[in-house]
């Protein structure tokens, strides 16, 4: 995954945890604006989540922050 893609991933799951706490959920899909302005990055992160880590659809956002700073 490239390097924009993971510190946005962190960046938001950071930011719903401060607003939801540390059992908040997200899905790829939290990553990126309604409109699919970039399908191919849109494509790296479901790949990532769905092909190489088979995460469920709705996984803890402190699992996914833990995952991406640990170079998964």
């Amino acid at each position: 995954m490239r390097q924009d893609l993971r510190k946005k991933v962190i960046n938001v799951c950071e930011k719903k945890i401060i607003a939801k706490g540390e059992s908040v959920g997200v899905s790829f899909y939290a990553f990126f604006a309604n409109r699919n302005d970039d399908p191919e990055l849109l494509m790296e992160a479901a790949t990532w989540w769905i092909k190489t880590h088979k995460l469920d659809h709705f996984e803890k956002a402190a699992k996914i922050k833990l995952m991406i700073e640990s170079g998964l």
